[in-house]
């Protein structure tokens, strides 16, 4: 299988299956002499594991993070960093049932179409499981940023139901299971929730993902531009099946005038913009303003209403999913598409400094 390692410079490659012993990720590409502990990496995958509510999945993973490779008296020291976390709860059994069947919106078909064999185990490689090394490499990649730049991600829509920007609040994401920076709407949302998780049922979300204090300059303008570095690696999270930078979609009903982010020199004598249209990328480079992205999770494929599908007997049947599922996987989304976006910026900091020095 191809295509477990992300990035250039700054890479990393991860392993492991839903329900086997372990997960693990190797990251390539960090300088030397960063203070980096576990403890750095847990607190971020705190907020991915299962089981955090009943609004997840309760499988009970505690998923530490073990350090094993390339830190040397709480620095790295430019070898690969190694890290590992032990799968504690797996239960292959609660698949057994629909071993010989294809769940309808996985990738149990396709995978058996690649490759001739399958793990039916929690959807083995497939399974959103995988992303919390996704979410273990982004803590790296945060340390190797620094503290100038702030990377935060909020669920801001549940199926139908959307937040009131104008009730905005970053304090409030870490108030509610929700990561939702609207405390009104979070409430709304936990009726909304159990009714669909009641219902054996799942929702789809929108998160959004905001990078504070990138520097102007990074990134590429053909190829390699930043904004669809980003959008490549939020579209290549479980489930994701649409990206936008900046007004996205919403640019199509905007004139030239309108969505054009004029410019003025502020105090500091330095450039600044009047709105944000873009995003933070102009031609595939950072222009210092924040990075905005959303990225929308349909819904969890897995549930317990019966629906039609076929088997590997090419019969056609019926299937329920039992077992533990997220009913709006988008909640736990939020901490993958902080780290898949903190993995895109530290890439392109080091391929900046490669090629233009500072």
């Amino acid at each position: 299988m191809s295509g477990n390692t992300f990035g250039h410079l700054f890479r990393f490659t991860t392993f492991g299956e839903s329900h086997g012993a372990a997960l693990g990720c190797v990251v390539d590409g960090v300088p030397p002499r960063i203070p980096l502990a576990e403890d750095d990496i847990q607190v971020h995958l705190d907020r991915r594991r299962p089981g955090g509510s009943r609004y997840t999945s309760q499988r009970r993973e505690p998923d530490r993070v073990k350090i094993v490779a390339g830190v040397f008296e709480g620095r790295t020291t430019g070898a690969p960093i190694g890290l590992i976390i032990t799968n504690e709860d797996a239960r292959a059994k609660d698949y057994d049932a629909i071993k010989d069947k294809f769940r309808p919106g996985h990738a149990d078909y396709t995978y058996l179409q690649k490759y001739g064999v399958r793990d039916h185990r929690g959807g083995g490689r497939a399974s959103a499981r995988e992303t919390a090394m996704r979410v273990a490499a982004g803590a790296v990649a945060r340390k190797v940023l620094g503290g100038g730049v702030a990377i935060r991600g909020a669920l801001i829509q549940m199926g139908a139901h959307r937040i009131d920007r104008g009730r905005w609040d970053w304090g409030e994401v870490e108030n509610n299971p929700f990561w939702c920076p609207d405390a009104e709407t979070a409430k709304e949302w936990e009726t909304f929730l159990d009714g669909v998780r009641k219902a054996g049922s799942s929702t789809g979300a929108v998160i959004e993902v905001v990078a504070a204090g990138v520097p102007a300059g990074l990134g590429a303008p053909v190829f390699d531009k930043l904004d669809a570095d980003i959008a490549k690696a939020l579209m290549s999270i479980p489930a994701v099946k649409g990206v936008e930078i900046g007004a996205g979609f919403a640019a199509a009903e905007r004139s030239g005038p309108e969505n054009s982010d004029e410019m003025r020199i502020g105090p500091d004598g330095k450039a600044t913009f009047l709105s944000n249209n873009a995003g933070g990328v102009l031609g595939g480079i950072s222009t210092g303003q924040d990075i905005v992205a959303r990225f929308v999770v349909k819904p969890t494929s897995s549930v317990s209403i019966p629906q039609k599908t076929i088997d590997t007997h090419g019969q056609e049947v019926e299937i329920a999913t039992k077992g533990r599922h997220d009913p709006c996987v988008g909640i736990r989304a939020v901490a993958v598409g902080e780290a898949m976006v903190a993995c895109v910026l530290a890439d392109h900091l080091l391929r900046h400094k490669a090629q233009c020095g500072g």
